[in-house]
């Protein structure tokens, strides 16, 4: 029996011994036949799925076109083509992890989204201690207003429904939905801002009101302008003249930035004020901080650089303050933008002057971290100082779920591809669901270092807070870095490139989607 069996395994693996055919030509033929028509049969298959893929790719890109063509006409199409390139991710994409953390932020956006509408439902903010509404933004719902992209993002659509019957959410949820509910408000509400902009200069006013178009600054700062509040709204005016057709929206934006070029310092550092009058800058701090073209970025990187400074013993990199001639070892929280934004510019320059920024925004990115891992919550404070000889204390203590750390890690991980800023973005998270979160809502913190919490909960924490967590637990094709730009409060916007008009107005050309944003991931 044991030699039977010996035999019929020996008589079975004779053909795979290729001597079995080279004495038999006919069935070596025959093998050969079987392996040409399967090697084409397996190619020809994959051409009909890469055809089937491209074609897919065409027909998608052709509905986007169509459908923007749509909606620039003022006909609404209930159901978006970006909406489910938001909704249906890839499952290819995101790991098990990220994707728990992912419905791990999800799930604090609809506490805190939750907690809004059942105490201050309309109002501004919300305090979550005393769980009542305040406007401490004049009564515009600035908290719906602020989430309602967020809301979106997330797939959280019936909720974006309930924000959308009460106000329109401008022009980053109309980018995102195609609601042209939303692109009248915006052009409703940018209209009642213009006459701020009716200065000599064309250095806008930062306060006005609304109802009455009366335009002013505030006493503390001695009538000047912030700059910050000057430069902010470019993405906005300009996304807005182009998707409506008005030129004077623009041209209000770009007024300003002639003006900032007249004035621009060889250093490309301007201080924080500036006169609206005479349109000239203000003897003032120049900071990275609070309140604070290619060639004017570059320019003032330069300056950035010579603000930088490091410390002892763990080699920490800070951006300093400078007032006149001195600088000053402190950073804000705030400036931890700054890292994000090297990282994103670093690619306009060639290789070894990137290379040297984008290092630049990883040290900057490593501090910005441990402003978080050196307190007690590991909660970061508003500020820190640096002394000879030791790495960072924190300056004034409190914490207001600040966004600008998360925003950066997210920027660093998909230019990068390292995980290790979806890591550090995670135990931040935690940080703010141990010490902020409470049953209506979260708060932020009167002091890092004893955990003692306040009574607000800023809008910004789900306008940008939540949205870059979750984004740095998404795919980098939700809102891909080649479809969509973020304006200074994390709204993405559209790219829609330009092209002269017969009116010297540039107009927008439709700008189909591309390739996937994003190095691969580190193992």
């Amino acid at each position: 029996m044991a030699r039977r069996s010996s035999s019929s395994s020996s008589g079975s693996w004779r053909y795979l011994n290729p001597a079995y055919y080279l004495k038999r030509p006919k069935r070596l033929a025959l093998l050969f036949i079987v392996f040409v028509t399967a090697t084409f049969a397996f190619w020809d298959r994959q051409s009909l799925v890469s055809e089937y893929e491209s074609e897919i790719s065409r027909l998608d890109d052709e509905i986007n076109r169509l459908h923007d063509q749509l909606r620039k006409a003022g006909v609404h199409l209930e159901e978006n083509p970006l909406s489910d390139k938001i909704s249906t991710q890839n499952v290819l994409e995101i790991d098990p992890i990220n994707e728990e953390r992912r419905e791990k932020v999800k799930e604090a956006m609809i506490h805190a989204w939750n907690s809004y509408v059942k105490y201050a439902w309309g109002m501004d903010e919300l305090q979550p201690q005393s769980k009542k509404g305040i406007n401490s933004f004049g009564g515009l719902g600035a908290t719906l207003v602020d989430s309602l992209d967020t809301l979106y993002i997330m797939g959280l659509k019936d909720e974006f429904q309930k924000a959308r019957e009460v106000v329109g959410g401008l022009l980053s949820a109309y980018d995102l939905s195609g609601d042209k509910i939303f692109l009248d408000k915006a052009k409703d509400i940018t209209d009642r801002l213009l006459p701020a902009w009716d200065t000599t200069s064309g250095i806008p006013y930062n306060r006005i009101n609304l109802a009455h178009g009366r335009a002013h600054n505030p006493g503390w700062t001695n009538g000047d302008s912030i700059l910050a509040d000057s430069g902010t709204e470019q993405l906005e005016f300009i996304a807005l003249s182009q998707r409506t057709g008005d030129p004077k929206y623009q041209q209000k934006a770009e007024n300003v930035i002639k003006q900032l070029q007249k004035i621009y310092p060889s250093d490309g550092l301007l201080p924080i004020y500036i006169n609206p009058h005479s349109g000239t800058a203000s003897y003032s701090t120049i900071t990275f901080g609070a309140m604070g073209d290619r060639q004017m970025w570059e320019t003032s990187m330069e300056g950035l650089i010579s603000l930088i400074r490091k410390t002892t013993p763990s080699n920490y990199h800070y951006i300093c303050e400078k007032n006149g001639g001195s600088l000053s070892d402190k950073m804000d929280e705030l400036a931890c933008f700054a890292p994000g934004m090297l990282a994103l510019g670093a690619s306009g320059y060639g290789s070894e002057k990137s290379e040297q920024i984008m290092n630049l925004a990883k040290e900057l990115g490593r501090t910005c971290y441990n402003f978080y891992q050196t307190t007690p919550t590991k909660l970061a404070g508003e500020n820190y100082f640096f002394h000879d000889g030791q790495d960072m204390s924190v300056g004034t203590s409190w914490n207001i779920l600040r966004p600008e750390t998360v925003e950066s890690l997210m920027y660093l991980w998909r230019l990068t591809g390292n995980k290790t800023y979806q890591d550090w973005g995670w135990d931040i998270f935690q940080a703010f669901e141990k010490n902020s979160r409470i049953e209506s809502g979260y708060v932020g913190l009167r002091d890092v270092n004893t955990g003692e919490k306040d009574n607000m909960m800023q809008s910004f924490f789900l306008a940008e807070t939540l949205k870059y967590l979750y984004l740095l637990f998404s795919p980098p094709s939700v809102i891909s870095f080649d479809e969509w730009v973020f304006n200074t409060e994390a709204h993405p916007l559209r790219i829609v490139p330009i092209q002269p008009h017969a009116s010297g107005f540039e107009m927008p050309v439709v700008r189909p989607f591309g390739r996937k944003q994003g190095k691969p991931e580190y193992s």
